[in-house]
């Protein structure tokens, strides 16, 4: 068996790690030329629930614990005029440690063989299990993983659905050297993450790694309304100037992301030798978990099929992950819900002491 990964993100990696500690060879095509082709995003806690099962399995546990970022747990929740609501720290004995996404990413790199990763072969079609690449070149896959994210070009081959935007989007900020060029929002944001949730808004933020603190502005909005993100500040009106600064003060300009899905409880029938992992297989709006559900689903799916026929493997990881997506995906609606529904702040908290 030859196993076909398209997309060399966090959940076509570690399916190829996965299926390397198994004996099973595997190729991963990926359209960006290099792994230094774009940055990596931000901060990702990764659950002893899922993501951390799949480092297991992908036998990366102590590289793993090397990423962690000590301290990165603490949980700050403030209401829009700057008052601590709810404050915990990191003693270091929680289940979500952070890590920087691009440094888990190039764990996974470093722990395959060298020519796993095809770079700069952008999927521009898929006819049966024949991949086309922009160049004119060909590849006729044994197996066929799709790990191409939102927009997979693989995922026309189980289905027809297609992602929708969700009406939350993201604007994101960088502001660097926090402690000495922005004391006063450091100090606000705290050592870890800080939310401060309002009724379809809210500002929240990381600390990331090298003194960095990473911002989202989050709204509940049309597309067409972040033409002109210029008017960002002004839906801010009467919050605190240490939060509105994450805004004002950011050392980039804004990036905007809009949150797409697929329905919730989205499935397909079963394709012989074929089938989809995390964005691909379930994009949801951003929840704490995309990553960890892409990486849990490479690690079972890599271990199904060490152990099982193709077809047996295929059709036992695609009913487990359906599963779990689904639940995954109303357990999202819930927190969104009490991020940007009525009564924001102390929905969150209820959440939190929940949990």
């Amino acid at each position: 068996m030859h196993v076909t990964i398209i997309g060399a993100g966090l959940g076509g990696l570690t399916l190829a790690r996965v299926l390397h500690v198994n004996g099973i060879p595997s190729t991963v095509y990926e359209a960006e030329e290099s792994p230094a082709a774009r940055t990596q995003g931000g901060m990702l806690d990764i659950h002893d629930y899922n993501g951390q099962i799949a480092v297991e399995a992908a036998g990366l546990m102590d590289e793993f614990q090397s990423l962690v970022l000590p301290g990165r747990q603490a949980i700050r929740v403030l209401e829009s005029d700057g008052t601590v609501l709810h404050e915990q720290g990191d003693d270091g004995t929680g289940g979500r440690p952070e890590v920087q996404r691009a440094d888990l990413r190039q764990m996974l790199l470093d722990s395959l063989p060298e020519g796993t990763v095809r770079w700069g072969r952008k999927v521009i079609g898929v006819h049966g299990r024949t991949v086309t690449f922009e160049d004119g070149s060909t590849v006729d896959a044994d197996v066929l993983v799709g790990a191409d994210g939102a927009w997979s070009r693989v995922r026309a081959l189980v289905t027809d659905a297609k992602p929708e935007y969700t009406g939350m989007s993201f604007v994101e900020t960088y502001l660097y050297d926090a402690e000495t060029r922005h004391p006063e929002i450091a100090k606000v944001v705290g050592g870890g993450s800080m939310f401060a949730p309002g009724q379809g808004k809210g500002i929240f933020a990381h600390r990331e790694a090298g003194d960095t603190l990473h911002a989202y502005v989050e709204f509940n909005r049309p597309l067409d309304w972040f033409d002109d993100l210029g008017k960002i500040v002004g839906e801010f009106e009467g919050w605190a100037p240490e939060l509105t600064a994450l805004i004002t003060e950011s050392d980039t300009e804004p990036v905007f992301r809009p949150h797409y899905a697929l329905p919730t409880g989205h499935r397909w029938e079963r394709v012989p030798r074929v089938t989809l992992v995390g964005d691909a297989a379930h994009l949801m709006p951003p929840n704490g978990e995309g990553a960890n559900l892409a990486m849990l689903d490479a690690a079972e799916l890599g271990q199904a099929l060490a152990t099982k026929d193709v077809e047996t493997a295929l059709a036992e990881y695609e009913e487990a992950m359906f599963v779990r997506a689904a639940h995954t995906a109303e357990d999202s609606e819930e927190m969104i819900q009490s991020l940007f529904g009525d009564e924001p702040p102390q929905k969150l908290l209820d959440l939190l002491i929940d949990a």
